[in-house]
């Protein structure tokens, strides 16, 4: 249960800087971040595997490109479910999954990584 919160707590601080890397994604404060990154979680466990798979013959015609607009629906959609959060513009749409990834897995190997037991020493 640790884990997952100091996960959600990692994704709500990548929200927050995505915020101030990307200036067409707009979060109100901390909280809604946080409610964010449960919702993208949500939305990416429940909602995206299925338009990827609805999709799946466009993104192999697009060589994967079209993988990103998928992303950026995701995170669209997380930002219709959620009041204060949302998505401005094109490059938003489509840099904000980009960037919300990298910043979150980042965060997440530093902050989760150093309490899960390591499965290399065993």
């Amino acid at each position: 249960m640790l884990l997952y919160a100091l996960s959600i707590v990692a994704n709500a601080v990548a929200l927050l800087v995505v915020d101030f890397i990307l200036p067409g994604l707009v979060i109100s404060s901390f909280p809604t971040a946080i409610l964010a990154g449960i919702v993208i979680g949500m939305v990416n466990a429940i909602i995206r595997p299925v338009l990827f798979i609805l999709s799946l013959p466009i993104t192999i015609l697009t060589l994967g490109l079209f993988a990103l607009v998928v992303n950026g629906f995701s995170l669209w959609l997380a930002a219709a479910i959620t009041p204060g959060f949302s998505v401005n513009g094109f490059w938003a749409f489509i840099l904000g999954p980009i960037l919300l990834s990298v910043v979150s897995t980042t965060l997440n190997r530093f902050l989760v990584g150093q309490i899960r037991p390591d499965s290399s020493n065993t």
